[in-house]
């Protein structure tokens, strides 16, 4: 009986992942033949991270170049409104170092005696200030459209994988959909392929998950950006250092977190062999 039931479940599970597979096609093949395109055009490309897996781990040499690229690049128009610099200790500086980084930054506060705001430099409680006023003053200076915070853009980016894809992502905890889309849509721009109609003042990128282009221009290039390790200063790697350094932005407590998940499946382990071993224990003598 146990075999007959264990084989129709496998079979459904077979037949499941077939008519799953067989509707994404049908889908897709309807969305081209309709002309009704779907975003992203591409999905996005999959990196080998450190921070992935069950035993993932921030690298924080990556950690602190992807910072240095926000600071350098992105910094001119993303805000990270969560963000406090005295996090920055986590990817290895000292707090001698994170207060010194603040100061670079200029922070509103107030009121004073007076009733009035006044400006003053930043200090490691303080959390990364926005390069716009308000939202208005950043879409104003973006062609309308507001450039987005990136404190959580890591855990907000990330692409609907399908059926039975993300069946599998249980097994396998992939959840570096964001990073991999921020990774992809920076080293994505390309020409528009003939026939494709882009609107003036938008880029091409078929890895952009809206539309078949977007506003912001490649906002990177080889060399930009000056590492002192020795790593290629490449489009690629920046933007592999980039995504890394929003994803810990967005979970900084990454590693904790596995790390506790792991115990717990170890004690479910051990106690689930303990509460089968009393069992057989306690009814070893027992008439069935």
């Amino acid at each position: 009986m146990k075999k007959l039931v264990t084989s129709i479940l496998s079979l459904a599970m077979v037949a499941g992942i077939g008519i799953g597979s067989a509707f994404a096609e049908e889908a897709a093949g309807g969305e081209h033949a309709g002309g009704t395109p779907h975003f992203p055009i591409h999905k996005p490309r999959n990196v080998d991270w450190s921070f992935a897996g069950p035993f993932g781990h921030y690298d924080k040499g990556q950690l602190q170049r992807g910072l240095k690229v926000y600071t350098e690049v992105c910094a001119a128009c993303h805000s990270m409104n969560l963000v406090t610099f005295r996090t920055l200790e986590d990817l290895g500086y000292s707090d001698a170092q994170v207060k010194a980084f603040a100061a670079n930054y200029e922070v509103e506060d107030g009121p004073n005696a007076d009733g009035e705001m006044f400006t003053r430099k930043a200090i490691p409680s303080d959390h990364f200030p926005s390069p716009f006023p308000n939202e208005q003053a950043a879409a104003a200076a973006n062609n309308g459209a507001a450039p987005p915070d990136f404190s959580l853009i890591a855990k907000a980016r990330g692409i609907e994988r399908g059926f039975p894809t993300f069946v599998f992502d249980i097994f396998t905890q992939y959840q570096e959909g964001g990073p991999d889309y921020i990774y992809s849509l920076l080293t994505g721009y390309e020409e528009p392929p003939a026939g494709t109609e882009v609107a003036e003042g938008t880029h091409y990128n078929p890895y952009f998950a809206s539309a078949s282009a977007l506003a912001m221009a490649q906002p990177i290039s080889d060399d930009q950006v000056t590492y002192d390790d020795g790593t290629p200063q490449t489009i690629d790697q920046y933007s592999k250092d980039v995504a890394a350094f929003l994803m810990w932005a967005a979970e900084p407590h990454l590693e904790g977190r596995k790390r506790t998940g792991f115990m717990v499946m170890v004690f479910l382990a051990i106690f689930t062999a303990l509460i089968y071993l009393t069992k057989k224990s306690v009814y070893a003598n027992k008439k069935h």
